[in-house]
């Protein structure tokens, strides 16, 4: 077959190719889409075609992320090493054929040109950057609190946008009080509300299963059941109110917890967007994002004295190392600990 275009042909077939061996692996179509949108990049800045590329290609194109006016993050830069990494190793391997391709087509061959001395490691559980934080007790007081009056305002006025407003209110308690993920919060169901025999005064608000939790390279969503916690009761109630008596007005055919007034499901990013605009009315840190409500949630019931395995069951982290990370307490926690120790050690009436 004669082809017009034989490099951008061949391209083009490779990354199909690459497509069929990731989905072989079990990886998710939006991994795939984000793995060929990174070699695209790497191909547009480089000018030339993978039988082409160079290692020190990788250098110069991790030097222009480096060097915006926002640097990327550690992790995102790592991100796109992977991909090359990942892309490089397929179309070099010797159980394909691309290299006799090449070489039959254009009398070069690709190789792999991504290695340890010209890429990022994975050196820290930690990779986000260090402005990230859990809020503050004042600060998650200010951002719910301005999220109520919100609502409150627009159905004193009768105003449009009232039953949206109480819904986001209530969203963004629910992933503080049960330590949700974003998209596991988007993707709650109202069957994904079930009861604790242990409390059954909440009735079925007292567990909540989450069905998207964040899955492992290659392998379906993960499952966890989360409780809710009696610090966290008022949430329990919150979630009552919004299913029996808010929702209703809302309600067409979709079983989404959290529904648009259009009837369908709300997305990450309408979550996100309302997020950002109650953060900067209030006048918190910009540094904060949805994400944090969860730092918070794993940082607090550490300080509320539950167990590390506990919380590290109720957040699905796999490591407790990654739980580690998310936990900052304050220093009333750290004074009390201090202050216990002392009296441990020295007899109860030491103090500090």
């Amino acid at each position: 077959m004669l082809l017009l275009d034989p490099a951008r042909s061949t391209f083009d077939e490779m990354l199909r190719g690459y497509a069929v061996s990731m989905r072989s692996r079990g990886l998710s179509e939006s991994t795939i889409r984000g793995s060929q949108y990174g070699v695209r990049r790497f191909f547009r800045f480089a000018g030339t075609y993978p039988w082409e590329w160079r290692p020190q290609d990788v250098e110069d194109f991790t030097s222009s992320l480096l060097s915006g006016g926002e640097p990327l993050a550690h992790s995102t830069i790592r991100g796109y090493h992977q991909v090359l990494k990942g892309f490089c190793g397929y179309i070099s391997h010797p159980a394909y054929d691309w290299v006799d391709v090449c070489m039959e087509r254009f009398g070069s061959t690709p190789a792999q040109i991504c290695h340890p001395w010209n890429t990022f490691a994975h050196l820290s559980e930690f990779e986000a950057k260090p402005a990230r934080r859990p809020f503050g007790y004042d600060e998650l007081e200010a951002f719910f609190e301005h999220a109520d009056q919100r609502a409150h305002d627009l159905l004193e006025d009768r105003r449009k946008g009232a039953l949206p407003a109480l819904r986001d209110a209530q969203f963004f308690k629910t992933v503080y009080a049960f330590g949700l993920r974003r998209r596991e919060a988007v993707m709650l169901d109202l069957n994904d509300l079930r009861p604790n025999p242990y409390v059954p005064e909440w009735g079925a608000y007292a567990k909540v299963q989450v069905r998207y939790g964040k899955a492992m390279k290659g392998s379906p969503p993960r499952r966890r059941t989360v409780l809710a916690c009696p610090e966290f009761a008022w949430a329990s109630e919150g979630l009552r109110y919004w299913v029996e008596e808010v929702r209703p007005r809302l309600a067409g055919e979709s079983d989404a917890l959290w529904i648009s007034e259009r009837r369908t499901r709300i997305t990450t990013r309408a979550v996100d967007q309302r997020f950002a605009e109650i953060r900067d009315a209030v006048g918190l840190d910009r540094a904060l994002t949805l994400h944090s409500l969860r730092h918070s949630y794993v940082t607090h019931l550490i300080e509320f004295g539950y167990a590390a395995q506990f919380v590290q069951e109720q957040v699905g982290h796999n490591h407790s190392s990654t739980t580690a990370i998310y936990t900052s307490v304050g220093d009333d926690f750290k004074n009390r600990i201090f202050q216990e120790a002392l009296r441990r050690v020295l007899g109860e009436g030491a103090t500090a």
